[in-house]
C-alpha cells in the first residue's frame, strides 16, 4: 500500500517533461525574435548613422571649397577695384589723360 500511495502522489514523468519542454521551447523563439528585433534595429540605426557622418563630411568638404573660393574672390575683386588698375586701363586702351586746367569747370550749388 506504501508503494500504491507513492505512485499516485507523483505526477506522470511523461507529463511534466511535455509541458516544461513545450514551455521552454516557446520561451526560447520568444527570446530569440526579441533578440533578432533588437539586433535589426541597432543595425539599422547604426547604418543610418554611417551615412549621415558620410553626408556630413561631403558638407564640410564643399564647405571648405566654398570658403576657398570666396577668399579667391575676394582677392580678385580687390585686384580689380584698384584705383592703378582703373589708371592704368584708362590711359592705354581708353586714350584718356588728365584735364587742363582751362579743360576744368567749376560748378555752384544752385541753392546758394
Amino acid at each position: 500500500m506504501a508503494q500504491s500511495a507513492a505512485v499516485q502522489v507523483m505526477p506522470d514523468v511523461r507529463e511534466v517533461r511535455g509541458t516544461s519542454f513545450g514551455t521552454r521551447y516557446s520561451t526560447y523563439i520568444i527570446v530569440a525574435i526579441v533578440l533578432m528585433i533588437v539586433f535589426l534595429i541597432y543595425i539599422g540605426s547604426h547604418t543610418r548613422m554611417i551615412a549621415l557622418e558620410y553626408n556630413v563630411a561631403a558638407e564640410m568638404s564643399a564647405k571648405e571649397q566654398m570658403l576657398e573660393e570666396q577668399k579667391r574672390l575676394k582677392l580678385e575683386y580687390a585686384m580689380l577695384k584698384s584705383p592703378q588698375r582703373i589708371e592704368n586701363i584708362a590711359r592705354t586702351k581708353l586714350q584718356m589723360s588728365y584735364p587742363e586746367s582751362d579743360q576744368i569747370i567749376v560748378l555752384k550749388k544752385s541753392g546758394e
